[in-house]
């Protein structure tokens, strides 16, 4: 007989609450093309339904909440000249810009893995909730990205430096950590995740939506006590605070400190064509909006897939799991200011457009 394959991603409605759970549980919830297409329908259909007053994402497993964009699968498409290494991309982007612009409460338990891709359908939301489990991160300098999914627009406006921390470095956070930075706007024990559900689906969202999840979010949130981060936030601001890349790991290599130290080793390791591109994204998205933010990235992904460090960080870290990238170019150094716009350069025709 054959099997029936379950569907990579779920929708229902239960009261006025529209659910999506991501079910790709083995694979982290790794988001697929197939995937973003049907989140982006049942959001453009939701946003118009009248019965449905909220919206709530959740991974299903114990693992992830989602640990990012199928990146595998882009990689081996662009080996084979496939079309995926523009669709992928341009869709991810539209379904990060319809969360951010959605006339709804939409609700994040990211509890569990969330990182890059996860963190676009997050963090664009009006509700985050972190929980026990809860590791975010944006690590894409590691496999010779950046940190797309509107990156450019949200990190630079974290407090202080961290943002550019956060990019350049792909550090993980907690629970503690997401709430303190703004990367998470609750905290709600693991074990009551479930009773948020039920809650707002017996929720009546009535004229106010916001201020009844806001309520509803507040009264089952507990107390994380201070974040380990609020520790470095002074060296985050101080050290991070450079114009290049040179400039912040001069700074971090100077200042003789444990802490700063293993900053610099993990710069080191990051593919340098990433971390210039990074910086430079951080830079720029800083004035833009997010629609600017997203057109750019876009701009940037395309230089990315033609380039040489996405394939190379991808074989690394995924495919042969050596963890040895042997980047190109292989110092910071080589990487010239012509090689950076080129990331910048617009596509004509082939722009992503809103």
């Amino acid at each position: 007989m054959a099997m029936t394959q379950e569907p990579e991603i779920l929708f229902e409605q239960r009261g006025a609450l529209g659910i999506i759970t991501l079910n790709r549980p083995r694979a982290l919830n790794a988001l697929t093309l197939g995937m973003i297409r049907s989140l982006q329908s049942h959001l453009d259909a939701w946003a118009e339904d009248a019965s449905v007053g909220a919206v709530l994402i959740q991974g299903a497993g114990e693992k992830a909440f989602c640990a990012g964009g199928d990146v595998r699968a882009v990689w081996y498409a662009g080996k084979e000249g496939d079309p995926l290494t523009r669709v992928f991309f341009y869709e991810e982007y539209i379904a990060n810009r319809t969360i951010h612009r959605f006339p709804k409460p939409f609700i994040s338990l990211i509890d569990k893995v969330c990182m890059g891709g996860g963190v676009g359908i997050s963090v664009h939301g009006s509700h985050r909730v972190a929980g026990d489990r809860t590791m975010l991160a944006m690590p894409e300098t590691a496999i010779g990205l950046f940190p797309d999914v509107g990156g450019s627009w949200f990190l630079p406006r974290l407090p202080g430096r961290s943002g550019y921390w956060l990019s350049l470095t792909g550090a993980r956070l907690d629970a503690a950590a997401a709430l303190e930075l703004g990367l998470a706007t609750h905290y709600v024990p693991s074990e009551r995740h479930g009773e948020v559900i039920e809650r707002l689906a017996a929720a009546d969202f009535g004229s106010d939506a916001k201020a009844t999840v806001d309520a509803l979010l507040t009264e089952l949130s507990g107390d994380l006590g201070t974040s380990e981060i609020a520790a470095y936030r002074f060296e985050i601001d101080r050290l991070f605070a450079g114009a290049t890349v040179e400039a912040i790991l001069e700074a971090l290599r100077a200042d003789g400190g444990d802490w700063a130290r293993e900053q610099a080793d993990i710069l080191d390791s990051r593919s340098p064509t990433s971390m210039k591109i990074t910086l430079e994204q951080l830079q720029r998205g800083s004035e833009l909006e997010l629609e600017d933010c997203l057109t750019m990235e876009y701009r940037m992904s395309q230089a990315c897939m033609a380039g040489h460090d996405f394939y190379e960080g991808i074989r690394a870290v995924l495919v042969d799991k050596d963890h040895k990238p042997r980047w190109q170019p292989e110092r910071l150094e080589e990487v010239d200011r012509e090689l950076v716009e080129r990331h910048f350069a617009p596509l004509g025709e082939g722009e992503l457009r809103f």
